[in-house]
């Protein structure tokens, strides 16, 4: 098993050191790339300032595109699931008329 160690991320001009396991250090970078950017946009549209409530707003914002996309891949599932229940009824009606 990996050792974890400290990885440097900057989000919004502020450095922060991450313990990570080094398999998982691609995905960190590419977090933080994505809070970060997403940070950033927050930012810039002006309408919030101060750091604090820009992170909450982009943690918000990203929970809620995790939730949906979750919410349409179980929704998807479902309709998978329900395909191939009617593909086997039909298979096993071709086979056993």
């Amino acid at each position: 098993m990996s050792t974890p160690k400290p990885v440097s991320v900057t989000i919004l001009g502020e450095e922060y050191l991450i313990s990570c396991l080094p398999e998982e250090e691609s995905a960190l970078q590419d977090s933080a790339r994505l809070l970060d950017q997403r940070m950033r946009e927050i930012r810039a549209s002006g309408k919030v300032m101060n750091g604090e409530r820009i992170a909450v707003m982009a943690g918000l914002n990203l929970s809620n595109e995790l939730l949906r996309q979750q919410q349409q891949a179980t929704s998807k599932s479902g309709k998978i699931d329900e395909h191939l229940r009617s593909l086997r009824h039909k298979i096993e009606t071709a086979l056993n008329p």
